[in-house]
């Protein structure tokens, strides 16, 4: 296969149609930002298409890609030499498929939203010359990530600093921030009302799929410790896994707690605006939310992340006064009745997080992040700016 593209970002000026083909992994934490630039780049002309992995079947009219594509792709953990090496030849079956699909839809710019489904595309797109950007959600940035780096035309941040991201890449680094969904956006106009004195408490409790188990066994015995006519105001939303429905859904109401339980909620943006305060896991993608809607929150990262990227991120929304960071191994039931025992005699303090949570926000990271996309196609480089 030639290794010139029909576009050539060194031409310095954009096709009348403009295309990107986006890489992101069956995630939401990838999909979700990938979702939010295809809206605003199909909303600027440009033509979106989608390269993924086997975890997504179909996502719907959400997401704005004309087409969607599947390349192989795999893990190489390395403690595991047989995984390592099995996914090691599905990353090098991903490539060979990458570099067919990027001369057949000749994209000006490939961009990557990290994972190793991202690997592919991004070194392919690098070595038949195509502009590459890869944009990291996390405050710690991840593995493959890191592989691509070099390989990267820029690199989009998502917070001012970032561990592991090596400082030689700096000239072509910019920090946008987490581009969030329309969802979301829509959800970040209705203003944080503080809870009356006596009036009800709405707590939100959600954990993603890795985090609903230590939600559904702590809080609902520390909701119920709570002083009675703490207990009276609390009005509940809670993520439970379905086996754990039952036994939740109990407590709550030998404790008098009026609780909505289920496993999944599809408007989570919703939820998350009609909240008081929010208990939840510490992903990219929630405290990108949480910004732009402005909630406080009581955050417990993921304990056995690779990196720590949960804990990172947490303390990045903890240091600008957007709520506190907990660590699972001091997520107690006593922890929470204290936790929100404290929320419910303190509506000031919660309105100030609030505030603090959406200043720690960036509502126009997609906008920012298409201007840095279009910016490479044309064979321009990073250079750090304000989200």
């Amino acid at each position: 296969m030639q290794d010139t593209p029909a576009r050539s970002a060194a031409a310095g000026r954009l096709s009348a149609f403009p295309v990107a083909l986006l890489a992101a992994g069956g995630t939401g934490g990838h999909l979700f930002p990938a979702e939010a630039l295809a809206t605003v780049l199909t909303a600027r002309g440009w033509r979106v298409e989608l390269v993924t992995d086997t975890r997504v079947s179909g996502i719907g009219e959400a997401f704005a890609a004309r087409a969607q594509h599947v390349v192989p792709s795999g893990t190489m953990p390395p403690h595991h030499p047989v995984r390592a090496l099995r996914g090691a030849l599905r990353l090098a079956r991903g490539y060979l498929a990458a570099r067919r699909l990027i001369g057949a839809v000749r994209p000006d710019v490939v961009v990557g939203f990290g994972g190793y489904p991202t690997l592919p595309p991004i070194v392919a797109a690098a070595n038949m010359g195509v502009a590459t950007v890869i944009h990291d959600q996390n405050a710690v940035m991840g593995r493959a990530n890191r592989m691509l780096a070099r390989h990267a035309s820029g690199i989009a941040t998502s917070f001012d600093d970032v561990k592991y991201l090596d400082p030689v890449h700096e000239a072509k680094v910019r920090r946008v921030g987490v581009p969030v969904r329309k969802a979301v956006l829509a959800a970040a106009q209705v203003p944080y009302e503080a809870a009356a004195g006596d009036g009800p408490l709405r707590l939100l409790v959600f954990g993603g799929s890795q985090g609903a188990r230590v939600m559904s066994e702590v809080v609902p015995a520390g909701l119920a410790a709570l002083p009675a006519d703490v207990r009276a105001r609390l009005s509940l939303v809670q993520q439970c896994r379905a086996e754990d429905l039952d036994e939740a859904r109990a407590i709550y109401s030998g404790a008098g707690i009026e609780a909505e339980l289920a496993p999944f909620f599809t408007n989570l943006p919703q939820r998350m605006a009609q909240a008081h305060l929010v208990i939840s896991r510490c992903g990219a993608s929630t405290v990108a939310e949480l910004g732009v809607i402005g909630r406080p929150a009581v955050l417990v990262p993921l304990p056995h992340a690779l990196d720590q990227d949960q804990l990172y991120n947490g303390r990045a929304f903890a240091a600008l006064g957007g709520g506190v960071v907990i660590e699972q191994s001091n997520f107690t039931p006593q922890a929470v009745t204290r936790l929100v025992s404290e929320a419910a005699g303190d509506p000031a303090r919660l309105a100030a997080q609030a505030a603090a949570a959406r200043r720690f926000g960036t509502p126009r990271a997609a906008e920012a992040l298409a201007d840095f996309v279009a910016e490479i196609a044309q064979g321009g480089r990073g250079g750090v700016s304000p989200a």
